[in-house]
């Protein structure tokens, strides 16, 4: 066994635990993000197993806690959990993909008139700093945060224009980009340049509805054009190697 691995694995105590805490609240939460960023960071692939023996023996926790990060991974979609076969990074189709983000032409796009009347210098204000924090987060490479950052704020922008319904059908829709993000797209950037949001932002405060929502349809292709969706056989990774620096 590698140095890096016998790290990992033993303790002042023997087996091993995470950044030297416990099974508890906090090393069950270590554990899920260190998972959950291997996912969007693609050092974990989409399709690929998730052994609740060889995630235990990883980290040092049993295979109860492990079946909890599982769980709630599971909840937050980034994670399959079959009958019978286990846990598995999930692996949005083609087909999904595609259908999410027609849709989101379709209803972001004809929510930019209505946000362009309706916003305030106040939200103004909020959506600059939203966009701030996502540019942050893309130069210190926290792509998890980015995602979820770039997703808020399209929510936000739905919400501005008026409409309740279509505002939680883009919250939806977003939550679901971010997976599709997540597993499909490139590390250290969204699929668009670091200055759309802000771009937007300027046609919105400028009341200018039609090029808001010209450069929102611009945005949207521009983040689809850039996923690599493409079917990847089934593998079982080597946990080890993934989580060697983590645990």
């Amino acid at each position: 066994m590698s140095d890096s691995r016998q790290t990992a694995k033993t303790t002042s105590s023997g087996r091993g635990q995470v950044s030297g805490s416990g099974p508890g609240d906090n090393g069950l939460d270590a554990i899920y993000r260190s998972i959950s960023e291997a996912i969007i960071e693609h050092r974990l692939k989409p399709g690929a197993r998730l052994r609740e023996d060889a995630l235990a023996d990883v980290f040092g926790v049993s295979r109860t806690g492990i079946r909890k990060v599982l769980q709630r991974l599971a909840l937050e979609q980034l994670v399959t959990l079959t009958p019978r076969r286990g846990a598995s990074v999930t692996r949005p189709s083609v087909d999904e993909a595609r259908d999410v983000f027609e849709a989101r032409l379709l209803v972001e796009c004809a929510m930019m008139d209505a946000a362009a009347k309706r916003i305030t210098e106040e939200d103004i204000q909020e959506l600059q700093e939203m966009a701030k924090q996502e540019r942050e987060a893309l130069r210190n490479r926290e792509q998890r945060i980015a995602i979820k950052l770039s997703a808020t704020f399209h929510a936000r922008l739905a919400e501005i224009s008026g409409n309740r319904t279509l505002a939680g059908f883009v919250g939806q829709l977003a939550s679901r980009s971010s997976l599709i993000l997540a597993v499909y797209g490139n590390a250290g950037h969204l699929g668009c340049e670091s200055h759309d949001h802000d771009n937007l932002i300027d046609f919105l405060a400028a009341g200018d509805g039609a090029k808001a929502s010209d450069f929102m349809e611009r945005h949207l292709k521009s983040i689809e054009a850039s996923l690599s969706i493409f079917e990847e056989p089934e593998e079982t990774p080597d946990l080890w190697d993934i989580f060697a620096v983590d645990a």
